[in-house]
């Protein structure tokens, strides 16, 4: 088998990085050379690949679903908002400025080479891509620039399905209208559905997609369950743990749970560096947005940010900076990860990444930040804890003077019960983690809490994407999929005659 598919949706969250990474996981099991694809991503959850760029944290997953490691080939355009109107480019894994909506606009000629050039490298290389569209091929309005959706398949001469989730209602409309707002061109590349996170008796959608492809004359290739094991890695995962548990904890293997509190901040970045945390029997972490939410918290977390300054204004304005402090000085635990771990220190100084200017810090560390034009991006290895660790770093933000113990080899920070470092990805090391909720344990007088001994996050990983391949495979019509992805949607789907398809003729 040769070819690529596109994975579109309906909306944004609708299942395209999930349904993605399976299909590839699937693929990837039956001896298939399959690798992942998404021309433009806007995500702040990033990783750093082993080819030294960043990446979209879900082309990361869906890389490892494939059996490959993570590379910028997989994700060259990606997206990362530091407010409401501007978004930092970052191209072929390198930041390359800042852009608003409109005046991105202007630089989509020379990104789609690059997205060109880069789909074609992947397809001479894998016998199969699967790409990932970007919110919906519905957007009409952004059709002239578009890069990740129907512009990628007419450039690619892509097949596209069309993924909708029925958890938010609608689904059929949905399907629906996505293939009726359409130009014909466009329309004909759709090949068929899929529909994602079904709850309940089947016999009762039935009908529904029956009469669906009496409409639109294209075929559902599936319907998805529903499945509570999955939550690992998800691009969009904090519209859903808001105020939440992470995860799905398994009861303690002592007599007493271990809560963890990570502050959500507005820009927050790398959320997914506490999910290692969320695996571990008796650990129950919590995104928080409120003061309230920390008072019976063992352990605080302040997590990375693409808007540092900023979300340190809104910590302080939110009342949750008076929490965490008092947290500390009563002598538990804090953890700062790179944008959190410069809201610890003394000062942060900048001169135009961020702002002009020098803000104070939070103080719990004996710290101060300057800001470089230039980010730094880095797999570092070391020791912390006594243990053998990596991670990787991706940060504006440099130590200029440091008064604290290190608390990782090289670099990080500590201060009796509180803790910093650039590094993301720490966590994921399954000794040292072990190490530090000892450690925590004793600080926050969780006497009962013990450690799980053999919990392995990579595993933990790899059964979500096999749990992934398995819906797929057990859900959808993979002969049917994989005849398209060789030979493209059929050729003589109808048009369906809405407004705007009619007024394109």
């Amino acid at each position: 088998m040769k070819g690529a598919l596109l994975v579109a949706g309906t909306t944004s969250d609708a299942g395209k990085s999930a349904l993605v990474a399976g299909l590839c996981r699937a693929l990837h099991r039956r001896g298939v050379s399959v690798a992942p694809f998404k021309a433009q991503n806007m995500s702040n959850n990033s990783v750093v690949t082993v080819d030294g760029g960043e990446i979209g944290r879900a082309q990361a997953m869906q890389a490892h679903a494939c059996g490959l490691a993570p590379s910028v080939a997989f994700n060259p355009v990606l997206l990362k908002p530091g407010s409401d109107r501007t978004s930092q480019v970052v191209v072929r894994g390198r930041a390359a400025g800042h852009v608003s909506a409109m005046s991105y606009r202007t630089r989509t000629a020379a990104l789609r080479e690059v997205v060109a050039e880069s789909l074609a490298d992947l397809r001479s290389r894998y016998d199969v891509v699967i790409c990932e569209g970007a919110g919906s091929p519905a957007e009409i309005n952004l059709r002239a620039t578009d890069l990740a959706n129907m512009g990628l398949a007419e450039a690619a001469d892509l097949p596209v399905i069309v993924v909708g989730d029925i958890d938010r209602g609608g689904v059929l409309a949905h399907l629906f209208g996505t293939v009726g707002v359409l130009a014909p061109a466009d329309q004909a590349r759709i090949a068929g559905f899929v529909i994602n996170k079904f709850r309940g008796d089947p016999a009762l959608l039935a009908p529904g997609l029956s009469q669906l492809q009496s409409l639109t004359g294209r075929p559902t290739f599936g319907v998805v369950p529903w499945s509570d094991r999955l939550w690992l890695d998800a691009e969009d995962s904090l519209s859903a743990v808001a105020d939440g548990v992470l995860g799905r904890p398994a009861p303690p293997v002592g007599s007493q749970w271990l809560r963890v509190a990570v502050v959500r901040l507005p820009r927050i970045s790398n959320a997914t560096d506490a999910e290692a945390l969320a695996c571990e029997p008796g650990v129950a972490v919590r995104y928080v947005t409120e003061p309230s939410r920390l008072l019976d918290a063992d352990v605080v977390v302040l997590p990375g940010s693409k808007a540092t300054v900023s979300d340190l204004a809104w910590l302080r304005s939110s009342g949750l900076a008076d929490g965490v402090a008092a947290h500390a000085a009563a002598g538990k635990p804090v953890l700062g990860i790179c944008g959190g771990y410069q809201m610890l220190g003394r000062r942060i100084t900048d001169s135009g990444v961020e702002f002009d200017g020098s803000v104070e810090g939070l103080g719990l560390l004996d710290l101060e930040i300057s800001f470089d034009a230039e980010k730094h991006l880095g797999t570092p290895s070391g020791f912390a804890l006594g243990e053998a660790v990596t991670g990787y770093e991706i940060h504006h933000g440099r130590v200029v003077r440091s008064g604290d113990p290190e608390f990782l080899d090289g670099e990080g920070s500590e201060r009796g019960t509180v803790l910093g470092t650039h590094w993301h990805g720490l966590l994921e090391n399954d000794a040292f983690r072990r190490a530090l909720l000892a450690r925590w344990a004793v600080e926050s007088g969780r006497d009962g809490f013990r450690v799980a001994a053999d919990t392995s996050f990579a595993a933990e990983r790899t059964a979500q994407l096999d749990v992934l391949a398995d819906l797929v495979d057990g859900h959808l019509d993979m002969t049917a999929l994989e005849h398209v992805i060789s030979h493209g949607a059929s050729p003589d789907l109808p048009v369906l005659a809405s407004g705007l398809a009619e007024s394109r003729r």
